[in-house]
């Protein structure tokens, strides 16, 4: 395509101050910029021209922790992110998802997430016909909505060579997991994740992880851990996986990099003192963050690690027996499980945002409600409702928690190393508005509105800074000859219009959305076209 877009207030990437410019698009690449008053000659002319009448041009933004794994195959619209002006997300994230696996991984994996995913055992919206990296690289290669990169997801990694026991791999298993790290990397995969709260990745100790790590660093990719606690042990478990790097000498990218529950309220100059100490001894860190306060789960990754041994059936077995569910209650009421960060359940911050099991009864009543107010409904105790819908919707319930901090969120989001990720779950009747909404509102909640960084900085954090991490010569800049994945919004407009109530609302103020160069997001709506491709490793 050979398109200009004229007198656009070109918001670069760089951080530094915007200014008015033609742009020029060839063959899915920025062939030139014309800076009002600064370039010499005519300015650039096209077969199409997009007047941008003072709209603000931008790199696309990259989503560096997105759960649209199998909603990229599934929904050939992908509304919920093109609409954001996302041009690239990072998946496999939290240690579990679909690839490497076998036979049996799949299928146990298949059931896990699919509060995350859906996909689950009766799912056949999506043909799983990848064991490999590679090949699920390669099905998003066929045409998608949006780019999209992949990390090794090192819980999976482990359910494959280990299985669900609670114990250290042997040396056979852990070469076994090198190789399967090792190949996803040759893949093509960006680097690793872990979910050290989920089970079977959260059995997994630092030794173990090191050497995994070394075999990411061989290639130059980047550890991602969802850490072993965002309660009562967050700084500690931050410190942990920037000493298991340093180690290992593998970058670090700390996900949804929070400090939530009550106990670290206004701590989050101690997360960044971590953070700053490091990287000024020579440590690689970023880290990504949602600008919410609510967090978003499934309700049994609340569960201690012990009750998740041996697999999702066995799970289920042990919430049936009624000795064994009340040593459960014990420990996610009274003494805080490792599965919900060593803090003790507050029935009343977790509300239900989906079911996978809409047909069973009662279920679908609870979406939107706290387990507290269904408890109350039902006239039982809240531990007695949360084991009813583990029971009944087969571990598939998502969750919100309502256990940020306003200071925190902000405190972080202004760190150099910050970047911007929607941990956005899809599934639900009413899931978490950050799925719909969390780049229209960094740029106008949080930019605009409340003035917590300039727009320019804040596109650097949504745009060039990620790139970096990733290691992407030729995207999240706007500059002559990178690849034109860009963003037309209007800086005065542009805000989210998901909400709690209402999470799937589209974002107001973005009408242009182009992924090499070709218009995804067009006066506002989504067009036809499946631009996205598989970013990977070997191609940087």
């Amino acid at each position: 395509m050979d398109l200009v877009v004229k007198d656009a207030r070109v918001v670069d990437g760089t951080g530094g101050a915007s200014y008015r410019a033609d742009v020029r698009l060839v063959g899915g690449r920025i062939a030139e910029i014309h800076r009002e008053g600064r370039t010499p000659g005519p300015r650039p002319s096209a077969r199409r021209v997009v007047e941008a009448d003072g709209l603000a041009l931008s790199p696309g933004f990259i989503d560096m922790h997105a759960h649209s794994d199998l909603a990229l195959l599934r929904d050939p619209d992908h509304g919920a992110k093109a609409a954001q002006g996302v041009t690239l997300e990072v998946l496999g994230q939290d240690g579990l998802s679909y690839a490497p696996v076998d036979d049996r991984t799949l299928a146990d994996v298949r059931q896990v997430i699919a509060g995350w995913n859906g996909g689950g055992p009766d799912d056949t919206s999506v043909d799983f016909d990848w064991r490999t990296v590679g090949e699920y690289l390669d099905r998003l290669d066929r045409g998608v909505a949006v780019n999209a990169a992949y990390l090794v997801p090192q819980g999976t990694v482990r359910m494959y060579a280990v299985g669900w026991e609670d114990r250290g791999a042997t040396p056979a298993e852990l070469d076994l997991m090198k190789r399967l790290v090792a190949q996803g990397m040759e893949d093509g995969a960006v680097g690793m994740s872990s979910g050290l709260t989920y089970t079977p990745g959260m059995y997994a100790e630092d030794a173990e992880l090191t050497g995994l790590c070394r075999v990411v660093a061989a290639y130059g990719g980047y550890y991602c851990p969802h850490h072993r606690s965002y309660g009562a042990g967050a700084l500690d478990a931050y410190r942990e996986m920037v000493a298991l790097t340093r180690d290992a000498r593998c970058a670090l990218h700390l996900a949804h990099a929070t400090m939530n529950f009550g106990i670290n309220e206004g701590k989050a100059d101690e997360l960044l003192a971590v953070v700053d100490d490091a990287v000024a001894t020579g440590a690689d860190i970023s880290l990504d963050s949602y600008p919410y306060t609510p967090g978003s789960t499934t309700l049994v990754a609340l569960l201690p690690s012990w009750a998740g041994e041996g697999g999702p059936e066995a799970t289920l077995a042990r919430l049936r027996d009624d000795a064994t569910a009340a040593r459960i209650r014990h420990h996610v009421e009274e003494l805080g499980s490792d599965g919900c960060h060593g803090v003790p359940v507050e029935w009343d911050t977790v509300e239900v945002s989906g079911v996978c099991h809409t047909s069973a009864p009662g279920l679908a009543a609870c979406v939107g409600k706290t387990v507290a107010r269904v408890a109350e409904e039902r006239g039982e105790a809240p531990w007695a409702t949360a084991r009813r819908l583990l029971l009944a919707d087969r571990l598939g319930t998502t969750i919100l928690q309502h256990v940020g901090h306003e200071e925190n969120v902000r405190a972080i989001m202004r760190h150099p190393a910050h970047t911007g990720g929607s941990d956005g779950i899809l599934r639900g009747v009413k899931p978490h508005p950050r799925a719909y909404g969390t780049f229209p509102r960094y740029l106008g909640h949080y930019a605009r509105d409340l003035g917590v960084m300039s727009l320019e900085e804040m596109v650097a954090h949504l745009t060039s800074r990620p790139a970096a991490r990733l290691r992407l010569p030729d995207r999240g800049l706007v500059r002559e000859g990178h690849r034109a994945d860009l963003v037309l919004f209007d800086p005065e407009t542009v805000a989210a219009g998901a909400t709690f109530d209402a999470p799937r609302t589209p974002p107001v103020g973005i009408p242009y959305v182009l992924i090499d160069g070709r218009f995804v997001m067009k006066d506002g709506r989504r067009t036809d076209v499946l631009a996205g491709r598989s970013v990977r490793r070997h191609t940087v």
